[in-house]
């Protein structure tokens, strides 16, 4: 019985992982929709070259951070949780 409880752990803990890095397909497809439409912008006005590149990466680094914060959560979900969830069930069966 305390094996399944502990396989049902890992499990859970593999799954909540594999969806927290699906955070990552948002930032991708942000990012590339945003370099297109500032190449888009600078082909229209070469002159704000400068002001479009930086706005476009500043937009970047901020969507990018949806992405980081999946990915520290996954990481969690995969070495941490684990090893607590099976400590708390330790101690609730003693």
């Amino acid at each position: 019985m305390l094996e399944l409880a502990i396989g049902i752990i890992l499990g859970g803990c593999a799954i909540g992982a594999g969806l927290a890095l699906i955070a990552g397909i948002g930032p991708g497809i942000g990012e590339g929709n945003a370099v297109a439409k500032a190449c888009e912008a600078i082909g229209r006005q070469p002159e704000c070259k400068g002001d479009v590149t930086t706005t476009m990466l500043m937009g970047c680094a901020i969507a990018e951070t949806t992405g980081l914060y999946g990915l520290v959560i996954g990481i969690l979900l995969i070495f941490v949780a684990p090893g607590r969830f099976v400590d708390i069930l330790m101690n609730a069966i003693k």
